[in-house]
């Protein structure tokens, strides 16, 4: 009994061994075979033992990360697959499931798919010498059939050899690195480097949307600014491009190079990796080396700051909270400088969170308190500069008498003549301030509170990150509208008058007071605006799906809009227009409706917005003449544009080339008659009178649309748009046309329309005969979607 025993331990002990090394096998393989898993504490290792993948933890987070790194100790990874979905408490594993989905899975939580078939294939996965992590369908002999992805097309902050910085036009895949948001948080940071998108063959640094670093161009085998690169560490690069893909590629000599790579670091810094060693290439902010800043882009300072001021850091606390940028614009403490430096009141920042993210600043009013104690928040202080003024002193006292007199005196006078003016100026300011704000305070409408609230320049400025590229939302004659997110999170559309825009003040104070009191749900609402020195600020509510011609003069984007949804926007422009004309409490024409102007919000319903050119008019009149016309040529009726009489007849003609315009997808403005040249609405009186009015409708929507009441649309636009105001219809009597097909229409008559070539000829002739029209201001607004 006790030989069987000592054999039973024996053979447990073997069975044991056997399953230690099976593991050991398994972890040491390179393939991930289909069924297989690789779990936390597993590694896969390259061929030639040169790259291994498995899960890790940077620094001190407790989160897990997939990720492909040298093989060696202490080494940062080169690649990470799920950098911005973390996996939490260590519970990851990577597998190819039956039916060849290469994902990792995690308990309680969604899977993180790398890359999804249709069908259960035979599937496998290899991590290559090169770090090329490659899932494959394969033959039933084993071969390879065909790669199906690759980690190498979905690079992170690292490139190595053989790796491809640029695009692909056919497949869609645009190679670039992006840097770590710190050095232990891998989610995605600021900074971008990648080809540049101009064309122009050289490799570009970009710091969250704004160009930061370039390369210069391209020369035979290296770029004019990274011969560092080429020369002294032995970077063999290439710059291909084809039909199909643009991209730089590199390679290194084997035998003089270990371990290389390029790395944009979190701090925007392209690091180059050599014979074992670091080197930096780029280094923009942090160095001083001339020759590291070769190619940086000169940031552009406000007028308050200059190159030389300078943040210190010191350990201590500050005298009371600063403002919070808030987490989802995901900035780091390069990013927090960089807001605090472009705000002139901003005197300090610091990382909102322990990982070195987030931001909080403060302004002028706030003191810091150092203390040099362990543990302390690490805060950068503004580093204040000694007055000189002594100096200059010195300089008046030894100049002579009588120059100092003379200038003393013409100070005296300057600064009266200028006391004056800006006396005025804030009379005139302070004027508006209480018609748009302190004058609103007790203005209800039900239980809606028509206040307006005005915002801090500060607040804007922040909202938008200082008016970046990156948040401009489109632009026109009367300035910029950008995407901006308050302290409270709520998203805005920010409208910045330019400085030369034709708008001034009138305009400005005419749209915030007119869409204040102006509610309706087919109507943008006005949240809020800002008056400081010369900039005259509107917000609004954030429309996410831009405006209407951003859908509906693009080929691709108008499929979008089915004719259910078109006919859609067509009610809701309608009783907008009834809501100014008839129903609010003041009588308003608003005189530049069209499709750039019509706002969709996130369902694509149709929001009017624009009021800088509205006119309010008595509730008992009809009609008014004015000596300064301004629109949008194409959509202004024909006694607006010569005589300068404004009416409701003015909008019903605009709605009636915008309703032909949605119908057609086409733009009034074009040309659609080889001959003639005819404008849309020519065009569409051409089809009506030869009974192919059908043929108006856009060739892109479904052939199931009810085509009677696309047809019965062409004619309502068609009676919208008669030469004489007399005959079109008011909004009421449209929506009634187009809501009751029962209703017999008129006839319509011959439109107001050009012959696009005789159209200049007509517009000058009338500016020499008609005095009235050459008096009058026409302006052309062109604005962009938003």
């Amino acid at each position: 009994m006790k030989l069987m025993a000592i054999i039973g331990r024996i053979i447990l002990v073997c069975i044991l061994c056997c399953i230690l090394l099976m593991r050991l096998s398994e972890s040491q393989s390179d393939t991930l075979a289909q069924g297989q898993e690789l779990k936390d504490g597993m590694q896969l290792f390259s061929a030639s033992g040169i790259f291994r993948l498995g899960f890790f933890k940077p620094g001190d987070v407790s989160n897990s990360y997939l990720g492909i790194w040298y093989n060696r100790n202490n080494e940062k990874a080169v690649w990470v697959a799920n950098r911005d979905n973390p996996i939490l408490n260590s519970t990851g594993v990577l597998r190819i499931d039956q039916y060849g989905n290469l994902k990792i899975s995690q308990k309680m939580v969604d899977d993180i798919v790398l890359y999804s078939v249709i069908k259960a294939i035979n599937t496998s996965a290899v991590l290559l010498d090169s770090g090329n992590f490659v899932l494959s369908e394969l033959n039933p002999d084993g071969s390879i059939k065909q790669e199906l992805w690759q980690s190498f097309d979905y690079p992170t902050d690292t490139l190595l050899p053989e790796m491809k910085l640029g695009f692909n036009s056919k497949t869609g895949l645009n190679w670039t690195l992006k840097s770590w948001r710190t050095g232990d948080l891998p989610s995605i940071g600021s900074f971008t480097l990648g080809l540049d998108p101009s064309g122009v063959k050289q490799m570009v640094i970009s710091w969250r949307g704004n160009l930061y670093w370039t390369s210069g161009s391209w020369h035979t085998w290296c770029f004019s600014l990274t011969d560092e690169f080429c020369s002294n560490y032995k970077f063999n690069f290439s710059y291909i491009s084809n039909e199909n893909e643009t991209y730089l590629s590199y390679s290194v000599d084997k035998g003089t190079t270990i371990f290389p790579r390029l790395l944009l670091s979190e701090e925007g810094e392209l690091r180059g990796f050599g014979t074992d060693a670091m080197f930096t290439g780029v280094s923009c902010t942090s160095s001083t080396n001339s020759t590291l800043k070769r190619g940086c882009v000169e940031q552009r300072l406000p007028d308050c700051r200059k190159s030389n001021n300078k943040f210190v850091s010191k350990l201590g606390v500050m005298s009371s909270s600063g403002i919070k940028i808030p987490e989802n614009e995901n900035l780091t403490l390069i990013d927090c400088w960089d807001v605090c430096f472009k705000m002139c009141s901003c005197l300090a920042y610091a990382s909102a969170n322990d990982d070195g993210t987030g931001c909080e600043i403060w302004k002028k009013g706030a003191s810091f308190t150092q203390y040099n104690l362990g543990g302390l928040r690490e805060i950068y202080i503004l580093k204040s500069k000694g007055n000189k003024w002594w100096i200059w002193l010195l300089i008046l006292v030894g100049g002579t008498a009588l120059l100092p007199l003379l200038c003393s005196s013409c100070y005296v006078l300057w600064k009266k003549s200028k006391s004056r003016g800006n006396h005025s100026q804030r009379m005139e300011y302070n004027m508006l301030l209480y018609e748009l704000g302190e004058g609103r305070k007790h203005q209800k409408d039900g239980n809606i509170n028509n206040e307006l609230q005005l915002f801090s320049f500060d607040t804007i400025a922040t909202a938008t990150n200082c008016f970046s590229s990156t948040n401009k939302l489109g632009e026109g004659g009367f300035g910029s509208v950008y995407k901006g997110k308050l302290l409270d999170g709520r998203e805005v559309a920010i409208k910045r008058l330019s400085r030369s825009s034709g708008q001034g003040l009138v305009e400005f104070k005419n749209e915030a007071l007119l869409v204040a009191k102006l509610q309706h749900t087919n109507l943008v609402r006005l949240l809020g605006f800002c008056i400081q020195g010369d900039e005259k600020i509107l917000i609004y509510e954030y429309m996410p799906n831009k405006s209407l011609d951003f859908f509906l003069f693009d080929a691709e984007r108008k499929n979008f809009l089915d004719w259910k949804k078109r006919f859609s926007i067509i009610e809701g422009i309608a009783q907008g227009l009834i809501y100014l004309h008839k129903y609010s409490r003041l009588k308003v024409i608003h005189r530049d409706l069209k499709a750039s102007n019509i706002l969709l919000d996130k369902n694509l319903n149709p929001k009017i917005s624009d009021f800088g050119m509205a006119r309010i008019c008595g509730l008992h009149e009809s009609e008014e003449n004015t000596n300064r016309v301004v629109g949008t040529y194409g959509y202004m009726s024909p006694e607006y544009a010569m005589k300068g009489i404004v009416s409701i007849k003015t909008d019903v003609f605009s709605f009636g080339v915008l309703l032909l315009e949605i119908v057609s997808g086409k733009k009034n403005n074009s040309n659609y008659h080889s001959k003639s040249q005819l404008n849309l609405i020519g065009y569409a009186w051409q089809l009506w009178n030869e009974d192919r009015g059908f043929e108006l409708a856009d060739p892109g929507l479904d052939e199931s649309c009810p085509m009677t009441e696309v047809r019965r649309c062409i004619h309502v636009g068609l009676l919208c748009v008669q030469d004489h105001a007399e005959d079109r219809p008011t909004m009421p009597d449209v929506v009634s046309m187009l809501a009751n097909q029962n209703i017999l229409l008129p006839p319509p008559k011959q439109p107001a329309f050009f012959i696009n070539r005789a159209e200049k000829e007509f517009i000058e002739t009338s500016g020499k005969e008609s005095g009235s029209f050459s008096t009058n201001d026409v302006t052309i607004s062109e604005m962009e979607a938003r």
